[in-house]
Order: structure tokens, then sequence, then C-alpha cells
């Protein structure tokens, strides 16, 4: 067998390799999506219960749902406290590690703390709801006892009012999510060249002037990363939600994953609750593509520019 012959047919190997994955793929992902599809377009309550196609229906009646509107403006905030505010919080600290704690107090003492933000993110969600949820107890909880201390007569009731109930869960999800950038953004430092921050030291520029015209550049791939997983991760948040106020009080935390289970356990319209369901994935995929293009955009003005 000739060597171009050899060459030709190699790749057909290749793609063996891709089986498990395909095989893992169309069992998990793609024939479950195919069934909540098909399951919404019907009126279902689940069980040997009889389906009756609908059609469109299901989606039809979304656009007049004011909980359902509500469950996607609350992803807002989501966005907010998973997304916005832990990548702000998360490069600074992560800046506040590796510039001075790793180079003054040492390398040890940057990854301790660095462990200890990342500790919320492999809690899991039960043992952290529980644990919120007795800072935020409006009788007993911790926060409170502190309040009153102080001299506050009548300390909040955190989760039980509309007023105060999303701040809340924004506060613990925050809390949660503060560790991933931080930790990725550490690493993205550590591949920066030092010898960039020298010449720029040596040039006059202070530390702002540095973080700008280096560090963002330099660790823009893994900011890209760091927003799509995180804004994925807030549009389909539901085990907080579910731990700590199950949409409540008056569906101020709803969200859209957790009303598609209420809707699909509760109230036992599988076909309503499958419509939502694939509403958030149609437009988690959007936000996702979206993202991933203008990552793409940004790496070739970068090329261009080199």
């Amino acid at each position: 067998m000739s060597h171009a012959t050899r060459h030709h047919q190699r790749p057909a190997g290749y793609w063996l390799y891709l089986l498990p994955g395909l095989i893992a793929f169309t069992i998990v992902i793609a024939i479950p999506f195919i069934l909540n599809i098909w399951y919404s377009l019907h009126a279902w309550k689940g069980g040997k219960s009889r389906m009756r196609w609908v059609g469109v229906g299901n989606y039809l009646d979304l656009l007049g749902d004011s909980a359902f509107w509500m469950s996607f403006r609350n992803s807002v905030a989501m966005i907010i406290a998973m997304v916005i505010i832990p990548t702000l919080i998360g490069l600074l600290l992560a800046a506040v590690l590796f510039d001075y704690v790793g180079k003054y107090w040492g390398n040890r003492w940057a990854a301790f703390l660095r462990a200890t933000y990342y500790i919320p993110q492999i809690l899991p969600v039960t043992v952290a709801g529980i644990l919120w949820n007795w800072i935020f107890n409006a009788q007993t909880g911790a926060l409170n006892a502190i309040l009153k201390a102080i001299g506050v007569a009548d300390p909040p009731n955190w989760l039980g009012v509309t007023s105060s109930a999303m701040p809340s869960v924004m506060l613990v999800l925050v809390w949660i999510q503060i560790g991933y950038p931080t930790v990725i953004f550490m690493s993205a430092l550590s591949r920066v060249d030092p010898e960039l921050y020298e010449a720029a030291e040596l040039d006059g520029a202070t530390w702002l002037a540095r973080f700008k015209a280096i560090t963002l550049p330099q660790i823009k791939p893994e900011t890209f990363v760091i927003v799509l997983t995180c804004t994925v991760a807030a549009l389909k948040v539901f085990g907080p939600i579910y731990v700590l106020t199950r949409g409540g009080p008056e569906s101020s935390t709803l969200v859209p994953s957790y009303y598609s289970y209420l809707n699909f356990f509760d109230t036992s319209k599988v076909g309503y609750g499958a419509a939502i369901a694939t509403v958030l994935t149609l437009i988690i995929v959007i936000v996702a593509l979206i993202i991933q293009v203008l990552q793409n955009r940004s790496a070739r003005r970068e090329e261009a520019v080199a």
C-alpha cells in the first residue's frame, strides 16, 4: 500500500475516536431535546394520560403569560449576580493575589486564598442553601441577630418579602460564583510575560496603567470564557432558587428553569413546561453564539493589528 493511500485512509480511523462522544451526545442531549420539543407541541399531564396535539398553542400561551415574562426579567438579575459582579470582583481579587500577595507574602498564601475563594463553588447547593437559610432566617438567623444586637428593632425578613428576596438571592449567587473567575484570571495572569510589566514599570507606568495596557488585553480570551460559561449558568440557574425561595415571594425570584419545573411537576402541565424549557434552550444557544461571534471578531482584530 502506497504512502498516499495510507494518508488517504488515516482520517477514517480518527473518526472512531469521536464515536463515544457522539453516542453520549445523542443519548444525553439530542434525544431528550427532540422529545422535549415533541412534548411542547402537546397538552399532556404526564404519565399514562392522553397526549393531545396543540401545535404551537403552548408557545402562543407563553406570549400572554406574565409569570413567564417575569421569570426572564429576573434572569437579568441572575446575569448581574453571576456574570458581571463576580467577573469584576474576581478580576480585582486575582490581580491583588497575583501582583501583591504572591510577590510580597509568597505563592503559598496566594494559593491558599485562591482556594478559599473557590470553596463556595464546589459546595453542594443544598449545603449552601441550608447555610444561607440559617443566615437569612427572620426569627433566628445570624444576620438579624447581629442587627438586633446593634439596635435594629425590626430587621427585615430577607427571603420573605418581595423588596429584599431578590437582592438576598443575588448576594448568595455572588458568594457562590466569585471563586470561579478568580481562579481563571489567576491562571491567565500567570501566562502573561513578566518582561512586559518590567518594561512598563521602567518607563514609569503606574499599576493602573499597566493593568489597562497589558493585563486586560492579554487576558481577553479567558474573559470571554468566563462571560460565556457564567452567562449560560445564570440563564439556567435552578438549584439556589429551589433551595432558598422556591420562586417566591409572589414570584419575585421566579426564573425560567424553575418555572418550567413548576409546570412539569406541580401543575402537571408537561407540554407547557416543555415549551418553556425549549424557549430557554434556544435563548441560551443564541446568547452563546453571540458571545462566540464577538470573541472571534476580537481575535481577528488582534491578529490584524499584529
